[in-house]
């Protein structure tokens, strides 16, 4: 049965907000996801929270309501409560009207399965959570296997991030390592390093790609180190007509990953 919280001061309330900072997000191992759309997108993949909070003050949507049954029977615990203290729960005014309590989602690198997928990307440095959040999306809607993170990274957990990835978070593998662990593990089995940069008169459209294609894109304003830059199979650069010297992180990866893919789609047809 569900549990009702009607007080501000109850330590449940207190620990949910506190999943909002990263150092306790990585302590207890869970993160928060706000929204009907994404709870959904993540049972739709096999993944229910631990816990799920929600408004009493109305009629569930029946798709909550079916996540709720699946909660309950899978044995999380489902939190009735005030709009007012959901909203203290999330940091937000406006906050959605459902909230979920999940486990983190990190892969180690050597569990990683790189031939499930002709397309991976690779994050060095990114810093903002909308840029992976949207890079996350972009693999899912490519086909992608996931996003490694590299160096140090935006919290792929934080609240901005799940909220930008609209549910990719739950359809992509997400790994962290070091530059020196990232390479050698790649090189131990089949994959074509790519990497996007202004240091190159390579076109982006010249090359053949094979998969598995592992896109790597650097830090929003510094780009890729020279020396990452060397370990690259390939290094890129998408054409700029206008005044813009570069394009935006995720765009960036959005415009080589679709590249990527109608190689493949058309290697595919041709055979």
């Amino acid at each position: 049965m569900p549990r009702e919280i009607t007080g501000f001061s109850n330590p449940l309330v207190k620990r949910i907000r506190s999943l909002r900072e990263k150092k306790l997000r990585k302590r207890e191992g869970v993160f928060l996801a706000e929204g009907l759309r994404i709870l959904t997108e993540a049972r739709e993949q096999g993944v229910l929270p631990e816990m799920v909070v929600l408004a009493s003050d109305a009629r569930p949507h029946p798709l909550a309501q079916t996540l709720l049954e699946e909660v309950e029977a899978a044995g999380g615990e489902v939190i009735l409560t005030t709009p007012d203290i959901l909203g203290k729960m999330s940091g937000k005014d406006n906050a959605q009207a459902i909230i979920g309590v999940y486990r983190d989602r990190l892969t180690p690198l050597a569990e990683l399965d790189r031939s499930v997928a002709p397309i991976w990307f690779v994050a060095q440095a990114m810093r903002d959570p909308g840029n992976l959040g949207t890079l996350m999306r972009i693999g899912d809607a490519v086909g992608a296997g996931g996003v490694i993170l590299i160096d140090d990274c935006v919290d792929p957990f934080s609240v901005e991030t799940v909220r930008a990835s609209m549910g990719a978070l739950f359809t992509q593998k997400l790994a962290q390592a070091d530059w020196p662990e990232f390479l050698g593990w790649l090189r131990a089995g089949p994959g074509q390093l790519v990497g996007t940069s202004l240091n190159t008169a390579f076109d982006y459209q010249e090359p053949s790609y094979a998969a598995p294609t592992f896109i790597l894109i650097g830090n929003e304003a510094r780009g890729l180190p020279e020396d990452y830059e060397a370990a690259c199979d390939l290094l890129v650069k998408m054409p700029m007509m206008g005044r813009a010297d570069s394009l935006n992180a995720s765009v960036a990866g959005a415009v080589m990953a679709y590249e990527v893919l109608n190689q493949l789609r058309r290697t595919q047809r041709d055979e």
